[in-house]
């Protein structure tokens, strides 16, 4: 039976990624300009999330909220930034994976209650959270979006505990799943990371004008790169780091670590000048191609990425293979969200809109074309086409990561497992669907090999192998 996707995203010349990114969070204490500071922040972490973007800042007194859809630059303009007073905050960037596309889904959740004002800010997915909102709201509760996230204000606000770090840790421990979490009240700000680690959180610190050191946790440390900050260490899972008055952050551990850190973030999600997990992205991704390589060699006239995820593994692959790296498809960085009728000389347009061969370089060559993934298999097949089209004498794809056979649902917005095209056909069928000569794929301990990680260290890996965590 002949593979075809037949999704809405097809429709739309909106991204090439079956792949939609997880989010970005950010969290600023004791800084001279903390909304600022959370603002180039999440500019630099744009790539997790562009549904919509916000902003919550304490001046001590109150907490005040920014937030819309849209891009960072789009939300937050001079003018906004000056409302967003005092010397904390907490940011982020939205790409759904939970909830609706409405104003109301984006973060920062602020709400009022009887200890007075808390803004949340959430990376990931609770797994158990349609159980919680059922529970709460057969108990009178309102909700106001469709985020789990929310679920954690109803929690600490009816929690009997006295304290609010008290009713953050009673709070979180009747959640499951992935989150990377940041709270920030009038005075206090709280960060946590799940107990298997599953999204990146790192602490950071920033200089002030007067030599006093204020404080980071963000997604990943090209937020700190770009402000200026140090990177201090990874926030431990099942740590709560508390920040207050002066002074460093206090730890606590409020979970025993079962690390299970995804590892499609060094894949796709992150920025290759980002540090997760303890390891550079960008080496990684150079060493995929490499394993690669050995593990699928091939002859063929130059080695060519998709753009731009494929580019690392890309060089690695030329490195070890001898094989010359060419820039072969020029990727337009400026395609905005436009829509477009569903047909399919319509579906070619939308990867054309995107990539563009370079036809001079590669008319009459072979080539071997690297990607990180496949996901639904149609982006695939229209940059195969793209390229025969364009004179190619032979096309032979490439992937720096294993087949993709199950969803995710820690915190990335994948498809179905009936649209995973991996999981449905064969190597010999997935090849003749995208229409290339040849389709190899990085194995399982080639991966972990690429990461250079001991046999202690473990990753959650259910993407490629259907063996859940949680």
């Amino acid at each position: 039976m002949p593979w075809e996707s037949n999704t809405k995203e097809e429709n739309q010349v909106e991204t090439l990624r079956d792949w939609n990114e997880e989010c970005a969070v950010v969290g600023v204490y004791n800084a001279d300009t903390a909304a600022s500071v959370a603002y180039y922040s999440l500019f630099s972490m744009q790539h997790r999330g562009q549904e919509a973007s916000g902003i919550s800042s304490s001046t001590g007194e109150k907490l005040i909220t920014i937030k819309d859809r849209g891009l960072v630059t789009a939300v937050f303009g001079d003018d906004k930034l000056k409302k967003l007073k005092g010397r904390s905050a907490v940011g982020h960037n939205r790409y759904s994976t939970a909830g609706e596309d409405s104003i109301l889904d984006a973060q920062p959740v602020f709400a009022r209650y009887d200890l007075g004002e808390i803004a949340i800010v959430h990376n990931g997915n609770l797994t158990n959270a349609k159980q919680i909102r059922e529970d709460l709201i057969q108990k009178g509760a309102i909700f106001q979006s469709f985020m789990d996230t929310e679920n954690l204000i109803h929690l600490i606000a009816k929690s009997q505990k006295e304290k609010l770090i008290d009713r953050i840790i009673d709070a979180v421990h009747k959640i499951e799943g992935a989150y990377s979490l940041i709270f920030l009240s009038r005075k206090k700000m709280f960060a946590i990371r799940d107990p298997h680690g599953f999204r990146p959180l790192s602490l950071g610190r920033i200089k002030n004008s007067d030599g006093s050191f204020g404080y980071m946790v963000a997604s990943e440390t090209c937020a700190f790169d770009l402000v200026g900050a140090e990177y201090i260490r990874d926030v431990e899972p099942g740590e709560m780091l508390v920040f207050e008055a002066e002074g460093e952050p206090r730890s606590y551990k409020i979970f025993e670590k079962q690390p299970r850190p995804c590892i499609f973030e060094f894949v796709y999600f992150a920025r290759p000048d980002s540090r997760v997990f303890g390891h550079n992205v960008y080496e990684v991704r150079k060493n995929m191609g490499q394993e690669l390589a050995r593990e699928k060699p091939i002859e063929a006239d130059m080695v060519i990425p998709v753009p731009d995820s494929g580019v690392a593994a890309a060089i690695g692959y030329a490195r070890e293979s001898g094989i010359p790296f060419e820039l072969g498809i020029v990727r337009n960085h400026y395609v905005g969200r436009t829509f477009i009728e569903p047909t399919q000389q319509s579906r070619e347009l939308k990867v054309k809109l995107k990539l563009n061969p370079i036809k001079e370089l590669i008319q009459g060559k072979r080539l071997i074309v690297i990607d990180d993934s496949i996901v639904r298999g149609t982006t695939s097949r229209q940059i195969v086409r793209i390229l025969r089209a364009a004179g190619a004498k032979e096309v032979h794809m490439k992937i720096s990561s294993p087949p993709t056979i199950s969803p995710c649902y820690y915190g990335v917005d994948t498809p179905d497992k009936s649209q995973l095209i991996c999981a449905n056909m064969t190597l010999e069928e997935t090849c003749r669907f995208i229409e290339a000569d040849s389709l190899s794929f990085l194995s399982l301990e080639g991966l972990r090999r690429s990461i250079q990680c001991d046999e202690r260290e473990l990753f959650c890996q259910a993407c490629f192998d259907g063996k859940y965590i949680v």
